[in-house]
């Protein structure tokens, strides 16, 4: 048990330090765990889509989205690489200095043992005491032999501390040298693999820009869905929000309900912005915003009002805050879309399979709202995040 507490106090010195690099190293860890997630639901999207013909573009755009995760987890193992090789500095320095206080002590409770050793007999010590010339100075002299000998003891643990702690750095260099081989090793095989997954990304461009004619007109459909979902979505949120008296344009088409409980209900959504739930698990293959076409650079694509993630087969989507139902709809390539109000904002969850709301439910955070649809063998989920009337980034409000 002493040689225990020896240790754990010996490991307590460098506490503060080693508590932040554990800090970086548990997020680092948890942030690998989630991309290497990604990955794997990425990987199984294109395995299905192998045996399926005119996936390319599906399939260019999930090789891309897995370039993108797999780079984010080879910067992370870079960064776990350079606090490992920081710790192993550190430890060796603090192994170092151990080691010096070591020797110290060492040869300073030699000295001392020599010392005593030379005046063993016992009577030497009487006579020393006894030949004083006064009480006071007897009294001095015996109290500079017990200190003598209490100075002997406390050497000797104050060396056996040192030996302890010398002990755990020791374990604690070998440990970070065998994460750091491990993380080296890790870093080489997803560098491999990232090499693979450019080359199979450069063959997919080169077979779309081949066929172009044939691809525009698949894009050409899909475009139009998106465009549909953007007007439906924009003009059903504007209603209802004409209705509590938003930010909609437009005259109102009835009486405005907005109430107390709305305006808390929005302020309570806005202040958990960045803390939100996930509405899923998967990997983002389609960003908010506008963007180019990932192969015909001078098309434009319509503009993203929400993020698209690539999920498992079955999975169920879930709210992210409290709130209503106020809209089941039915849309080409994205099948149900649940629009739920918050107040002053607006979530959808859309290509789902089944629902398990209704118009007119409360919904709370976390509750399920239906589960996602396989579309044309694509296990994909889009999710949006409205303001009245302005589409919102989801990943601002979303947690990282």
């Amino acid at each position: 048990m002493k040689k225990l507490l020896l240790i754990l106090l010996a490991a307590a010195l460098s506490l503060p330090v080693q508590a932040q690099k554990s800090s970086s190293m548990k997020k680092l860890e948890s942030q690998r765990a989630q991309l290497e997630k990604e990955i794997a639901i990425l990987n199984r999207q294109l395995k299905e889509n192998s045996s399926a013909r005119e996936k390319e573009l599906t399939n260019l755009t999930l090789v891309r989205s897995k370039i993108q995760a797999r780079e984010k987890l080879i910067a992370g193992c870079d960064e776990t690489l350079r606090i490992l090789d920081d710790s192993i500095r550190t430890c060796r320095r603090e192994m170092e200095r151990l080691q010096a206080r070591h020797d110290t002590l060492s040869s300073y409770y030699s000295r001392l043992v020599r010392s005593t050793y030379k005046n063993r007999d016992s009577r030497m010590w009487y006579m020393y005491v006894l030949a004083s010339e006064s009480i006071g100075q007897g009294f001095r002299r015996f109290g500079y032999l017990r200190s003598l000998a209490s100075e002997m003891g406390a050497q000797a643990t104050r060396i056996r501390e040192t030996s302890a702690a010398l002990e755990v750095e020791k374990e604690r260099l070998e440990g970070l040298r065998a994460a750091e081989a491990a993380t080296r090793n890790q870093i080489a095989s997803e560098r491999t693999k990232l090499r693979g997954e450019e080359e199979e990304s450069n063959r997919l461009v080169q077979k779309l820009g081949s066929d172009r004619k044939k691809y525009q007109q698949q894009l050409q459909a899909k475009n139009k869905q998106k465009e549909d979902l953007n007007k439906k979505i924009a003009d059903l949120i504007r209603k209802e929000s004409q209705k509590k008296g938003g930010g909609g344009s437009g005259k109102s088409g009835g009486k405005k309900t907005s109430t107390a409980v709305d305006t808390k209900l929005s302020n309570e959504f806005a202040s958990n912005k960045g803390r939100l739930p996930w509405p899923v698990e998967g990997a983002i293959v389609e960003r908010f915003g506008k963007h180019k076409h990932p192969v015909y650079q001078n098309v434009d694509l319509p503009q993203n009002n929400g993020v698209t993630l690539a999920v498992k087969r079955g999975t169920q989507a879930k709210a992210v805050f409290n709130g209503t139902v106020t809209q089941i709809v039915v849309l080409p390539g994205y099948n149900q879309c649940v629009l739920v109000n918050h107040g002053a904002y607006f979530t959808l969850y859309s290509k789902l399979a089944t629902v398990a709301v209704k118009p007119g439910d409360k919904v709370k955070t976390g509750q399920i709202v239906g589960t996602v649809d396989t579309i044309g063998g694509e296990d994909l989920f889009h999710f949006e995040l409205w303001h009245d009337t302005t589409p919102q980034n989801p990943e601002n409000w979303l947690r990282d």
